[in-house]
């Protein structure tokens, strides 16, 4: 069945009128509201803003502008064009709207909120290369008007898929706080072992000297050897694409050394980007994976230390005279295992519950695009 088929059924003969958003609603700014103000004013009511973390709050007031339903968008930035459903007594920013139906109107909010949820990206627009999708823009946006049953029974199935969803998120969420509870428990050691600096355990590598325009050239998606660059930065090229001295074949700690610091495994050949560094070890009394994990758990130190510097980053001193536990390899390598399985479990693309909340994602927008395809 296709989509037009699906919805012809649910509309049984009924017909749906379009209108432009400005004819069926009215469309209200926020204010400036600065953190200062926040923190002077602390209270019950929410204030949200163009952030999509914490569902858009930052912060809560004693007071309270707006009380009822409404449909929220963020008008500037990163964010512009997204869509929230908002209840009860809050507060908005300046760089947020709102959307209140009129009284005449045979709309829901809810159904209002899914619609441009799908259709309001569309109209974002680059001001001054800055994202914003302002009044002007979204009151030209045209929202179907199917009868009344029709938008309930639209809400109610896409609700249920929301609801889903969220389930899953709020078990990772719980998962992961569950997981490093249990990571530092495991990682915590006192006097009882040993601690020595990296640098004398593990063998420093370099890197390979290649530029970002070098590593975008050279990319091949299906190309055996990987190259990391800072953040999620990455090529996969052909392993003659780089002097086979600058490759490594070793189970390693890859150091992201500037702008987002952090600490990545890799057990597979690869090179990178030679300000960044890596670490193995052919001790067969230290596991590569039990100290990767440690230092997963020093990451605060380590951004801490890098933001000093205009630009975050850390020097192979830091890393090498920095002091890790050695406990025997037996305990390295449980620890290891309980680790591994709780990693599998909360990061893993293909297993686990981030592989199950992404199908869950794919199947809301498999439906919501059936549902909301209308005749026009």
């Amino acid at each position: 069945m296709n989509e037009l088929n699906y919805i012809e059924k649910l509309l049984d003969g009924e017909k749906v009128e379009w209108k432009p958003l400005w004819e069926i609603a009215d469309l209200i700014r926020g204010r400036v509201i600065s953190k200062d103000y926040l923190l002077n004013n602390v209270g019950d009511y929410p204030v949200y803003s163009s952030q999509t973390v914490n569902n858009g709050q930052i912060g809560k007031i004693n007071t309270y502008d707006y009380d009822g339903e409404f449909v929220n968008w963020t008008t500037d930035g990163a964010n512009a064009g997204t869509i929230f459903y908002r209840t009860g007594k809050f507060s908005v920013t300046n760089v947020s709207g709102l959307i209140k139906l009129k009284s005449d109107i045979r709309l829901t909010h809810k159904f209002i909120f899914y619609w441009l949820s799908r259709e309001a990206y569309k109209y974002v627009y680059s001001g001054m290369g800055n994202p914003k999708l302002m009044s002007h823009q979204i009151e030209k946006i045209f929202i179907p008007i199917p009868p009344i049953h029709v938008q309930k029974k639209i809400v109610q199935i896409l609700d249920a898929f929301t609801e889903l969803t969220t389930e899953l998120t709020t078990e990772l969420k719980a998962r992961k706080k569950q997981y490093n509870y249990y990571r530092d428990r495991l990682l915590t050691f006192g006097d009882d072992v040993q601690w020595k600096p990296l640098g004398e355990i593990l063998i420093r590598t370099k890197g390979t000297n290649i530029t970002a325009s070098q590593m975008k050239i050279l990319h091949r998606p299906s190309a055996p050897l990987k190259i990391f660059a800072g953040g999620k930065t990455v090529a996969f090229v052909n392993f003659e694409d780089i002097p086979e001295k600058n490759i490594n074949r070793y189970h390693s700690i890859i150091v992201k050394s500037r702008g987002v610091i952090e600490f990545e495994y890799y057990d597979k050949p690869f090179s990178h980007k030679n300000e960044m560094w890596a670490y193995h070890s052919i001790n067969i009394n230290i596991n590569i994976k039990f100290v990767y994990y440690f230092l997963k758990t020093q990451e605060p130190y380590f951004q801490h230390l890098g933001s000093k510097m205009q630009m975050p980053q850390i020097a192979t001193p830091d890393t090498d005279k920095f002091k890790i536990p050695i406990p025997p390899l037996h305990v390295q390598e449980r620890i290891v295992k309980l680790l591994d399985k709780f990693d599998t479990l909360t990061d893993s693309i293909t297993d686990g519950l981030p592989r199950e909340i992404e199908l869950r994602k794919q199947q809301y927008n498999y439906y919501r695009d059936l549902l909301l395809t209308f005749p026009k």
